[in-house]
């Protein structure tokens, strides 16, 4: 089968990629799956195509690697119709406070890096006047922890950007969809104490990005709860958040 349309994974090594890619492989579009470890994307794009019969390809892309990111998506063949981005670090707050090169980091996986090559498929998707952009944020951006406030600060940032550019687009016929998960069992929270009940599956999160954005959905909270957990979280005073001793 050849794809006509394709989606680009930026962050393709998250444990929700590869549930979201089976997705838009089984709805008939290619898929190029681009991260650091090349290795492992060559796996799960030899895996796709025999699944579902579509072409998918594997690049070599560091997010943090700005200057080099134009001539990336110049190299694609056929240029993407959608960027989904589950690029994401969460770093570690405490060697963050003692190490600006640590908190730099959390920054451009987080934040700035996802701005640059963002906005290199937003100017293409506008010029075409079709298309999508799905940014991976979280729930931790909505309100600062002494646990986790540099995290927290490029995700916030990260969602202030998605809505500006959301804004920008619309005449564009571009769809811009903000993902906010909370707890999700991947890589990135193992050895952390979660309660089951508001933990999502990376195949829970990747099913819910999907119809989202197959309905042409501006924002989404993965699980759909956090909505209300969030708003209750985000009415507590400053004054007593100072007090508690959140994880």
């Amino acid at each position: 089968m050849n794809s006509e349309k394709y989606i680009l994974i930026i962050g393709a090594g998250s444990d929700i990629a590869r549930p979201l890619a089976y997705l838009y492989a089984k709805a008939g579009y290619g898929i190029y799956l681009a991260s650091r470890n090349i290795e492992k994307l060559n796996r799960d794009a030899n895996d796709i195509k025999l699944r579902f019969n579509v072409e998918t390809q594997a690049y070599k892309f560091d997010v943090t690697e700005t200057a080099v990111h134009q001539k990336f998506y110049d190299s694609l063949p056929i240029k993407p119709i959608g960027v989904i981005c589950l690029a994401g670090t969460l770093g570690e707050q405490k060697k963050s406070e003692q190490d600006f090169t640590k908190t730099k980091n959390v920054l451009e996986v987080n934040f700035s890096g996802l701005v640059s090559i963002i906005h290199i498929v937003a100017n293409d998707l506008e010029q075409r006047k079709e298309g999508f952009i799905v940014g991976v944020s979280s729930v931790a951006g909505e309100k600062g922890r002494k646990s986790n406030y540099v995290y927290a600060s490029a995700k916030a940032g990260f969602t202030t950007f998605l809505s500006g550019l959301r804004n920008r687009l619309f005449t564009s016929h571009v769809q811009v969809l903000t993902v906010h998960p909370g707890f999700i069992r991947t890589k990135m929270i193992e050895g952390r104490e979660t309660l089951g009940i508001i933990t999502a599956s990376p195949e829970e999160v990747a099913k819910d990005i999907f119809i989202a954005q197959q309905s042409g959905k501006d924002f989404i909270y993965s699980k759909w709860f956090w909505r209300f957990i969030m708003l209750v979280f985000k009415m507590i005073p400053e004054s007593m958040i100072k007090k508690l001793d959140l994880k």
